[in-house]
């Protein structure tokens, strides 16, 4: 995509109103935005949450909303073609056309279906057609641990080689405290590096009908800016909220911003799109080599392992204390581990995430 893009992701208590339904002022400014800065040279993709509460506001007939994942895929069914029917009228009034992508897990796991993804995409945008994604939730209940699709949206993210993402919710960025708890809680203006120490201060969804809260942006913002992408969460319902976002300055939201070394996409995908079947614990000596050398992990330097692991699966390799080295995709079997002395990790397939 064009060296200017951005992903936008719009929650679900900004893309509906307190009835349930779809916010269509909401979509409306969103739309206005993507097509200003479409207009000034930048790819946009959009990220909608909101199914599952557009379709229960629907067939809900003022019960509590479910719990189970089986009704809340089936309600998602009811709310999709709602969503998108509001994205279209959005859209719609500027003579933009719209595009409807769903995305489970799957097209994140398998790197070919992963390459598929990319290129509908890319094509959408050839067409001059605006993507709309949303994660598949009515057939693919792993999605709903995705965290209100702020993963989704970093990992599209790093699909398209975005240069921005940004996360439109109901607040005005990250802040030093939980503002219902400490009413001195200011905005956090800028990241530069994302630690443990931000995780106290996320909060959770303010709504009750997202299911991310400001610990899942976070999380969204450390894979994007690990792979180049700046990151900012900022508040939806405000005049531009997006040209805003991405206009450069510090004074809106707050900017988590990108690390200079970017892992490249294929690196990327294994660190953060790839689900971990395993995990291997390493010694001192393997350790130093990994993260002082640019070493393969060797057998030799393997302590214990646990999971049932394939070649080509991705797995996680724990220190000698226990903590998160990397990650990587395995060369041999679970139960080939003790044959040999052979690479089980080569250093092309490994990412370090110590600092991340």
């Amino acid at each position: 995509m064009a060296s200017r893009s951005v992903v936008v992701k719009i929650g679900t208590s900004s893309v509906t109103d307190h009835e349930g339904g779809v916010a269509q002022d909401v979509l409306d400014i969103v739309a206005a935005d993507v097509v200003a800065l479409r207009r000034d040279g930048w790819s946009v993709v959009v990220v909608t949450s909101g199914a599952i509460t557009a379709g229960w506001s629907v067939v809900g007939d003022g019960r509590s909303r479910p719990t189970d994942s089986i009704t809340l895929q089936a309600v998602s069914a009811v709310g999709q073609p709602l969503l998108m029917d509001a994205w279209r009228r959005a859209f719609g009034v500027h003579d933009v056309s719209v595009g409807q992508v769903l995305l489970a897990p799957l097209d994140f796991s398998h790197r070919g279906q992963y390459l598929h993804a990319r290129s509908t995409l890319e094509a959408l945008a050839t067409l001059g057609v605006v993507a709309i994604v949303n994660e598949n939730d009515a057939v693919a209940d792993e999605e709903i641990r995705f965290g209100d699709n702020d993963r989704l949206a970093a990992l599209v993210a790093n699909l398209v080689t975005a240069s921005h993402l940004v996360l439109l919710t109901d607040t005005a960025g990250l802040l030093t405290a939980d503002p219902r708890l400490d009413p001195s809680a200011t905005l956090i203006d800028v990241v530069t590096s994302i630690d443990t120490s931000l995780a106290n201060v996320a909060g959770r969804s303010r709504s009750g009908v997202g299911s991310g809260g400001m610990a899942s942006k976070v999380a969204a913002a450390r894979i994007a800016t690990w792979s180049g992408v700046t990151t900012i969460i900022a508040p939806a319902r405000e005049d531009a909220p997006l040209v805003r976002a991405v206009g450069g300055g510090r004074e809106f939201g707050t900017t988590f911003e990108a690390r200079t070394e970017r892992l490249s996409a294929r690196k990327a995908w294994i660190a953060f799109a790839v689900a971990s079947s395993g995990v291997l614990v390493i010694n001192q000596g393997a350790l130093v080599a990994l993260e002082h050398h640019g070493r393969s992990l060797l057998r030799v330097g393997i302590e214990t392992f646990s999971g049932d692991f394939y070649e080509g699966d991705a797995v996680e390799i724990h220190g000698p204390k226990g903590e998160v080295i990397a990650k990587g995709l395995v060369r041999v079997n679970a139960d080939a581990m003790h044959e040999g002395d052979d690479v089980v990790v080569h250093r092309d397939d490994l990412v370090l995430l110590r600092r991340a």
